[in-house]
């Protein structure tokens, strides 16, 4: 949906400064951590739900301070809120900051580290907001008509930009004024829904003048362009990095429309200079991918992820280094066959962290720019999630793993051990029994091993039969890692009396380029075998009862139980899918990332000379319904847009036609999560009564 620049540029002029509003509305119910006491001892989902959610820690200019936040979700609100804390960077003086209604997000230290800048709404539009250190004397800085997403500072601060949103798509009544009630969407071109929304606005970078009281003189640096900065759907202001000395901005940004911009991953980092405001592209020519930009300390060079191939999503992120004087870049992992999540430079510019997946975990490395040698700086079990240096040998980091959310640790180059800096849910766990992990290498039937992660209910009795879930990841390539997801929590899983199984099938990150690659244009192939081998090895564990065996999954995850629902052999008792693809030709044209269709299918279904797509194609799930004999459940969110509502109707109908005991549950206010607090739960509650109901045939659920 290609607009003209003059309907972008009256657009932009939205994002005016008018005032700085003051008013929080912190008159509503503040959510607070709640008194939990667990009745049972075991890990539930009550206690999931009270659990703590350690985000987003920042450490101070001089690096003594750790700043926060800590969320916490209410059933009855069906709402979450974060507030904001501090602390030393040795854990200690932990202290609350704020108490608000709503949510403070994007904090950051400013002035030094004398005052903290963050997001908060004004009359239900987030703003940017700053506060002193202790949290006292808060104001809001700007006023945006529609509010702002991110911002990040220049270091002399002096400058910041914010994200804000632009108009894209032509309204009714652009069209047709006299028709002021008329609600029709008029589409003409591709990408005119993403994820979770119709695209009628797109994000674009703006930037003002700070006095250190108010943003002013705010303007559009992509005035008159058609393109996102940051990308929808998940960038943000990791998007953008400021030079060392706030004259040049980097943003990120796919500079494509409509089918172009459908079928294309080619996005690029553009240098704004602030004094000529001219635009430069800085990795013209690279064709996948470049995001994540970040100036060395001394701005003599610039880091950023970079994809190699157009169409390809889940390729490796190659970590790149630019020369700012000589223009020459630098690939530093061309001998590191792993992907790169996340990057950070250390104090001194000599090395970078950076964390990757790696054999089933998510360590911290550090790389030397000059030499390009690889070293692990802490490998200990779990998956870190966030780096934030201090200096050159300290960094901070959340980390997490199957059985603990994110807490917050110190990472110390030359320290064996990192020390864990907060205990927020400590209080929680000290009441639970909690399951046990194992790790496990399964023979494949391709002749190589395959990591898989046994978790084990609490209390485990090795002479008892248990029933087990095979586990079905996502994405198709997302680690499984030591993950912990409020969703798919195997912890919850496992200590509802379940053996879990949870393979990492070929087309998994952490396992070198051509394990990852595999499952490329091959869905209903060799990692669908990697599957049905995790079931069969476990099968031979005398605690495992073989006629109680299910399995579940979500997204691709949901693609591979409709799969396995026409193709098992009698291996699973019940089977559960969440927004997965069920018709692959239906989902060639109704999703929305043409590039991930083209890449992952092989293209188009009418291609009939296409070998790739038409074996994709052939081994739709929905051709093997005829061979359906297993119970199966369906959930849904109607705002996913990536994934239509209508595949799990479809699903849900083929099932009920052959007969088959099928149940569906269709979330009206979800996307391709199940968010909102209430419906989390009751997914939650199903997902157990759906399972308990076929694989403890001695149980009597009666939480209908």
């Amino acid at each position: 949906m290609q607009k003209s620049f003059n309907t972008l540029a009256m657009s932009a002029a939205v994002l005016m400064l008018a005032g700085c509003a003051q008013n929080s509305g912190d008159d509503e119910k503040i959510i607070d951590k709640p008194d939990f006491h667990s009745a049972s001892g075991i890990f539930d989902i009550e206690a999931l739900e009270a659990l703590g959610r350690v985000s987003e820690p920042v450490v101070s200019p001089d690096g003594s301070k750790i700043l926060f936040g800590i969320s916490y979700e209410n059933l009855e609100e069906n709402a979450s809120n974060r507030d904001l804390y501090t602390m030393d960077t040795d854990g200690s003086n932990q202290q609350r900051i704020t108490r608000s209604a709503k949510s403070e997000n994007n904090a950051v230290w400013i002035d030094g580290g004398k005052r903290i800048a963050f997001i908060y709404p004004v009359d239900g539009k987030a703003q940017l907001w700053v506060m002193n250190a202790d949290g006292s004397d808060r104001k809001a800085v700007s006023s945006v008509e529609e509010g702002i997403s991110g911002f990040k500072f220049s270091p002399d601060q002096s400058k910041v930009v914010m994200i804000g949103n632009v108009k894209y798509a032509r309204t009714a009544q652009d069209i047709y004024p006299d028709l002021p009630k008329a609600t029709g969407r008029v589409v003409d071109d591709l990408m005119y829904k993403h994820w979770d929304e119709w695209v009628t606005e797109i994000p674009h970078p703006f930037i003002g003048d700070f006095d250190g009281n108010a943003v002013t003189n705010v303007f559009d640096i992509m005035a008159d362009e058609p393109y996102e900065a940051p990308m929808k759907p998940f960038g943000g202001v990791e998007s953008f990095a400021w030079s060392p000395d706030s004259k040049t901005l980097v943003y990120v940004s796919r500079k494509k429309t409509g089918v172009e911009y459908a079928r294309s991953t080619n996005s690029d980092l553009y240098a704004y200079d602030l004094a000529t405001k001219e635009t430069r592209n800085l990795t013209e020519g690279m064709m996948g991918y470049d995001t994540m930009p970040a100036f060395s300390p001394d701005g003599t060079r610039l880091a950023w992820l970079s994809m190699e191939h157009d169409g390809y999503e889940s390729d490796k992120n190659r970590l790149f280094v630019l020369d700012m004087n000589s223009g020459v870049k630098t690939d530093l992992t061309s001998e590191w066959d792993y992907t790169i999540d996340q990057f950070a430079w250390a104090g001194d510019g000599q090395s970078i962290w950076f964390i990757a997946a790696y054999q089933g975990t998510a360590p911290i490395f550090s790389i030397d720019p000059a030499t390009k040698a690889v070293t692990t700086v802490n490998d200990e079990f779990g998956d870190y999630s966030s780096l934030a240096p201090v200096g050159n040998d300290v960094v901070i980091a959340t980390r997490h793993s199957m059985l603990r959310p994110d807490e917050i640790f110190k990472v110390s180059r030359n320290a064996a051990e990192a020390a864990m800096l907060t205990d927020v849910n400590g209080d929680i766990f000290k009441q639970l029994t909690m399951p046990t992990i194992e790790k496990r290498m399964v023979p494949t039937t391709d002749g190589k091993e395959m990591l898989t992660w046994v978790v084990l209910p609490p209390n485990f009795d090795a002479s008892k039969k248990y029933p087990s879930i095979l586990y079905c990841q996502g994405g198709p390539q997302q680690a499984v890692s030591q993950f912990w997801s409020y969703r798919w929590n195997f912890a919850l899983m496992a200590s509802n009396g379940y053996v879990m199984i949870a393979p990492n099938r070929r087309g998994l990150p952490g396992f070198g380029q051509q394990w990852l690659e595999q499952i490329s244009k091959d869905y209903p192939g060799q990692n669908m075998k990697d599957y049905l081998a995790a079931v069969d090895y476990m099968k031979q564990e005398p605690y495992i009862d073989p006629d109680h065996i299910g399995a579940t999954g979500a997204s691709y995850g949901g693609f591979s139980i409709y799969w396995l629902a026409g193709n098992h052999d009698h291996r699973f008792a019940c089977l559960l899918a969440h927004a997965g693809i069920f018709n692959m030709e239906a989902q060639y044209l109704e999703t929305e990332e043409m590039w991930f269709a083209d890449w992952d299918m092989g293209g188009a279904f009418w291609d009939k000379d296409n070998a790739a797509a038409q074996r994709t194609f052939a081994n739709s799930p929905h051709r093997f319904v005829d061979k359906w004999d297993t119970p199966i459940m369906i959930s849904h969110g109607e705002f996913d847009f990536r994934i239509l509502a209508s595949q799990g109707m479809a699903a849900f109908n083929a099932a009920k036609l052959r007969g088959i005991p099928a149940e569906m549950v269709i979330f009206p206010d979800e996307n391709h999560w199940i968010l909102k607090p209430q419906n989390a739960v009751m997914w939650q509650r199903l997902f157990f009564r759906w399972f308990d109901r076929w694989l403890k045939p001695q149980s009597q659920t009666t939480n209908e």
